[in-house]
């Protein structure tokens, strides 16, 4: 029987080492196309955290928006509660559960570059019990007296990222596939390409094409396995309603597109079912990550 490793190198595109267009047993490389290469425009991003604490778990959701005239974000404690911030300091305090939720925030000196979420000289800070959950920012923690404040064993990971864009198909981002990796630069291009009327997906990390996809209008669904710092990364996309103008609405025409790490057994190529079983079940008990890029022609 053919083991896991094996299976994968024949069809997963290695991106962290050979940036290469295809799989390795292909005998041809693509040509990078000529597509329009104005970005679009980033409304909101929210991302979500699970919070393992006094043996609870916790999903707070943080979700960055971009308004004509100001920014923003939106915190979220398992759905349940939602608290809109409307200043650009403060702090508050409220019950959820059997836990006392603590908020502080400072984004009057945050600097933004394009999209909505701030990108240097803010801070967000969510205790939960007293005890530190949730630190977002570049502050320094001494400063916020935040040094005396014990884990107990606290958790946090992020487990989603999902950004909306609007305008052109170009979508930039950056994201890291694991707490350990480092940060990818990732655009996704689709497009008529220059001398072709067939629309064409490409998808590029860290300025390097990793593959494309022509003739969308059949292959307007569909998905392709990387492998991005050791793990195995699947990226999917629907882009039905995008080609084919399903709404008449152009704000409701819409694309989307997944990243989605494999967690488990499958997780890492050089896992053999039969070997490292302690390293198995820690992949076993890894959190998967996933991003979501959903765009439309017009914002909503």
């Amino acid at each position: 029987m053919r083991g896991i490793t094996s299976c994968y190198k024949e069809h997963a595109i290695r991106v962290s080492d050979l940036y290469c267009s295809r799989p390795s047993n292909s005998n041809h490389s693509y040509l990078v196309p000529k597509l329009n290469n104005n970005p679009s425009t980033q409304n909101s991003i929210t991302c979500i955290y699970k919070l393992s604490i006094q043996k609870q778990e916790l999903l707070i959701t943080v979700t960055w928006t971009k308004k004509l005239i100001r920014q923003g974000f939106i915190i979220n404690i398992d759905s349940d509660f939602v608290n809109v911030i409307s200043k650009n300091r403060g702090a508050e305090t409220f019950q959820f559960q059997i836990f006392e939720v603590k908020l502080i925030w400072d984004l009057s000196t945050a600097r933004y570059d394009e999209g909505p979420e701030p990108v240097e000289g803010f801070y967000i800070v969510v205790l939960v019990n007293t005890e530190l959950g949730l630190f977002l920012g570049d502050k320094d923690k001494e400063e916020l007296s935040l040094q005396e404040k014990k884990t107990h064993g606290a958790r946090i990971t992020m487990v989603s990222r999902s950004e909306r864009f609007s305008g052109t198909s170009v979508y930039a981002t950056k994201a890291k596939f694991s707490e350990t990796g480092i940060l990818h630069e990732i655009m996704i291009k689709c497009g008529v390409e220059d001398g072709s009327k067939s629309n064409i997906l490409c998808l590029f990390m860290d300025k390097k094409m990793v593959f494309q996809v022509k003739r969308l209008k059949w292959n307007f669904r569909g998905n392709q396995t990387i492998f991005v710092d050791g793990l195995v990364v699947d990226m999917m996309w629907d882009l039905h309603d995008w080609i084919f103008n399903y709404h008449s609405n152009e704000s409701a025409v819409s694309c989307v597109f997944m990243f989605r790490t494999r967690s488990g057994l499958d997780s890492r190529l050089w896992l053999e079912e039969e070997k490292n079983l302690q390293k198995q079940k820690e992949q076993q008990d890894r959190i998967g990550f996933s991003l979501l890029i959903y765009g439309c022609k017009k914002p909503d």
